[in-house]
């Protein structure tokens, strides 16, 4: 007895063939398992507004936004546009991409562009041929205006050439001699007295016998032609004197100048250059 209880007893459960099955069985059975809803769906005719609301619920409408045109497009939407795309980072593998090709590119063009064009040498700037700044000197003109004047530090490179005096043969040798002997004691700087030296120098070469009376320089030219035979020569232009011809200026209120023509000058007491800048009264030798 104590053995029968311990151990439950199976249960043998004889299953039923399908004709013994009764009504209670089927509904049994069907209440186990629950039968799967069979929806048939309707056509679009046969869809009411309901189904349509009920369709846009279940799954959320996309959005469809209209693209504006570069016309339409405002600051605001530049700004989400930049905003939403961020900058690429760039590393150093794309910073040496990025330096190593225009680099190879413009090596490549350069060979190209000195393989086809000629080379031409390089022209060194004078430093004399740069503009410098000109020195200005300020003064008071006087009606009081306030002007200035460039300030030259430097002469204009090209020397002036005067031309050289030719040699008449048709005049006493001894006037050439006479150039020469003021020429020898003549001084750098005048020092009034011109008309002395130029007496000396036609008394030692011989070319007069004796010293003229007359004082002022002005004055010379009427001395030489009544007393030692000088004659006016047809010339107006002091550098177209001959040599050893004896040139005399005039003067109002002062002794005038009086100088003996050179072959690369005029000489009196003084060497010069030029002619006097006074006028000329005449040109005076003896033939």
């Amino acid at each position: 007895m104590q053995g029968i209880t311990k151990e439950p007893a199976h249960v043998i459960a004889k299953e039923k063939s399908p004709e013994q099955k009764t009504k209670k069985d089927i509904v049994q059975a069907i209440t186990k398992e629950p039968a799967k809803a069979i929806t048939k769906e309707k056509s679009p005719e046969q869809k009411t507004k309901k189904d349509i609301v009920q369709a846009a619920t279940k799954e959320p409408a996309k959005a469809i936004t209209k693209e504006k045109s570069p016309e339409q497009k405002t600051k605001k939407d530049i700004a989400k546009a930049a905003t939403k795309e961020p900058a690429p980072v760039i590393t150093q593998k794309s910073a040496q991409a990025i330096t190593q090709k225009p680099v190879q590119a413009i090596a490549k063009e350069s060979v190209r562009a000195f393989a086809i064009e000629p080379v031409r040498p390089i022209e060194k700037q004078n430093s004399s041929n740069t503009a410098q700044p000109f020195a200005h000197y300020s003064y008071k003109t006087p009606e009081g205006k306030r002007e200035s004047a460039p300030v030259i530090t430097h002469y204009y490179p090209k020397q002036i050439v005067y031309p050289f005096a030719k040699i008449d043969r048709h005049i006493d040798p001894m006037l050439l001699q006479a150039a020469t002997i003021a020429q020898e004691r003549a001084h750098a700087h005048s020092r009034s007295r011109c008309w002395h030296y130029v007496k000396e120098a036609l008394l030692a070469s011989g070319a007069i016998d004796s010293r003229p009376k007359s004082e002022l320089a002005k004055d010379a030219a009427q001395d030489l032609v009544s007393n030692y035979g000088f004659k006016k020569l047809l010339v107006s232009d002091p550098f177209s004197a001959p040599v050893g011809s004896v040139l005399v200026y005039g003067a109002r209120r002062a002794a005038g100048h009086v100088e003996i023509r050179t072959r690369d000058g005029f000489v009196s007491d003084f060497r010069s250059k030029t002619p006097s800048p006074r006028p000329l009264l005449g040109v005076y030798a003896k033939l």
